[in-house]
């Protein structure tokens, strides 16, 4: 992402990236080493986005939007409530009632979180992005204060009794990411 972000010209085409992780905690610039509770065998790398720590692991999408902010005339908030507003329409395309939180950004069903959301933005583009639990072992969440907020429960759909592959939600994923980017 770094090496893609620094090559970019006003021509680059934008990009997103939808992948899934093998288990790893990442700590954001500011991160906190206090909010690493026990990370046992899961490395921790730092990584050069806002927030705190997060998991990523088997079971979870993770979507990096590579977009020229500044060509499209989107705020670094704007972005992020961007990605949070996908998220929550595949949740709504699902039955699943999901918000945004002002205080803490991300995506929640009830109080439990269930997409992280940490953006970096260089030379007017952005890069790293949101993950959405879909089917994955929670426990590692429980190693950690997740985004820095000791105790927040996070939730998959798995836990919410949705069976949905996680191919079919990279797909609903891009395509409601592309709808709320086209809608800008």
């Amino acid at each position: 992402m770094q090496t893609f972000t620094a090559a970019r010209d006003a021509a680059t085409e934008d990009e997103l990236w939808l992948v899934e992780h093998p288990p790893v905690f990442t700590q954001g610039l500011n991160g906190k080493p206090e909010h690493v509770i026990a990370p046992g065998y899961i490395p921790v790398v730092p990584v050069d986005r806002g927030g705190q720590v997060t998991y990523h692991g088997p079971g979870q999408v993770v979507a990096y939007p590579m977009v020229d902010l500044r060509r499209r005339g989107i705020g670094v908030r704007r972005m992020v409530t961007m990605l949070e507003r996908s998220v929550i329409a595949l949740l709504s395309e699902l039955g699943i009632d999901a918000h945004a939180r002002a205080d803490a950004p991300g995506v929640y069903v009830d109080e439990a979180k269930i997409a992280q959301v940490g953006l970096r933005v260089r030379r007017g583009c952005s890069y790293h992005g949101v993950s959405f639990n879909v089917a994955m072992d929670l426990e590692p969440f429980g190693r950690i204060n997740p985004c820095g907020y000791a105790g927040l429960q996070v939730t998959d759909l798995a836990s919410l009794g949705v069976d949905l592959p996680l191919d079919a939600a990279m797909d609903r994923l891009e395509s409601a990411f592309r709808a709320e980017l086209g809608a800008h």
